[in-house]
């Protein structure tokens, strides 16, 4: 208290790149289904923000489409697949489109258990029938997304392959060509190819952190992807600390996963990450107002951080740091515990 913060600063640098806040706009598959050209208004949002936005592989809108209608940061992101046609084909059209930042994404190997999906009638032998249902339902979104939103396609790999692409057709394109045996060795050629910032999306083992170093990459995205691909797996917070204090400053280390306010990026910066990636919490933005919802949703995480920091004590986002958290009694106890062995033979040498 009374640290003379005044008005907090949440400009950083991160990769190079100045952002008006730590927060950028993740990738999130088929947000054109959310809101009309929803990739497209989710885009402009960050843009008026000064923030970064990454386009889905499998976005409704394609790479040029939103790089003719969005200035700013601008970030590609791409799936492991066995199609290396495709991936090259998808480099080569987000560099031309100015897209400088790669988001590779590492922990989709195979397919998560989507029982959701078969439940909200996304996928299953009833699946067309029941979104047709939806629809009736919903007039509104209909009119907007289903009618004036159109095409309703995947436009990345649509201009590859030559063939609109349907929900059905994309889900077996998509799921023929994960690949389970592919490591990172064996993807060696993009980060040659790539010349670019690269990030590798879907690391939780500091062990994992140090091989994206090996790798070339220049930043990792601390990431259990919601949760949705191994449930029970560990939560991004718990894994944050170790993996960043595995990395140093070796690389940038970005985070998502649970953040839905100011006060969870701030936490999150805590932890040892240097900037945050939303995902759902900007898409129920988007869904329920279009791009205004985005923009406001984004002032909001931006007033909820300065009444953070100020707070907190932080006249700037370098200033959050580990000391900033109250750590749990058992988290202390271990780290304690680990300080230990360092204590005694100072004691022994002395």
């Amino acid at each position: 208290m009374l640290r003379g913060v005044g008005t907090p600063s949440l400009e950083t640098e991160i990769m190079g790149q100045k952002w008006a806040m730590p927060i950028a706009l993740g990738p999130v598959g088929a947000t054109g289904m959310y809101a009309r050209r929803g990739e497209v208004q989710a885009a402009r949002a960050a843009s008026a923000a000064g923030v970064p936005y990454a386009l889905s592989t499998v976005s409704v809108c394609s790479i040029e489409e939103v790089a003719r209608a969005a200035d700013g940061q601008l970030w590609s992101q791409l799936y492991v697949l066995k199609d290396h046609g495709y991936m090259r084909n998808a480099l080569e059209r987000a560099w031309a489109a100015g897209m400088k930042t790669l988001v590779f994404t590492a922990d989709l190997p195979v397919e998560g258990s989507r029982y959701r999906d078969r439940h909200s009638g996304m996928s299953g032998p009833f699946a067309r029938l029941r979104q047709w249902i939806q629809a009736v339902m919903h007039p509104r979104w209909a009119l907007d997304v289903g009618v004036l939103g159109r095409p309703l396609s995947f436009g990345n790999i649509e201009a590859y392959t030559g063939r609109k692409m349907s929900m059905t057709s994309i889900a077996d394109y998509i799921g023929t060509n994960f690949d389970p045996a592919i490591s990172l060795k064996e993807l060696e050629w993009i980060r040659d190819f790539w010349k670019g910032k690269l990030l590798i999306k879907g690391v939780l083992d500091p062990e994992d952190a140090r091989d994206a170093v090996r790798f070339g990459a220049d930043g990792i995205v601390v990431s259990n992807h919601g949760g949705r691909q191994l449930d029970g797996t560990i939560p991004t917070a718990r894994a944050l600390p170790n993996v960043a204090d595995a990395v140093g400053d070796d690389l940038t280390v970005l985070a998502d996963g649970g953040i839905r306010s100011g006060l969870d990026v701030v936490r999150t910066l805590a932890l040892g990450a240097r900037g945050v990636l939303l995902g759902r919490a900007y898409i129920y933005a988007l869904a329920a107002a279009g791009q205004r919802g985005v923009s406001r949703e984004l002032e909001l995480f931006a007033s909820d951080m300065r009444v953070t920091m100020t707070l907190i004590g932080a006249k700037s986002v370098h200033e959050i740091t580990r000391d900033s958290l109250i750590l749990a009694e058992k988290e202390l106890a271990a780290e304690a515990k680990a300080r230990r062995p360092v204590r005694d033979t100072l004691q022994a040498a002395e």
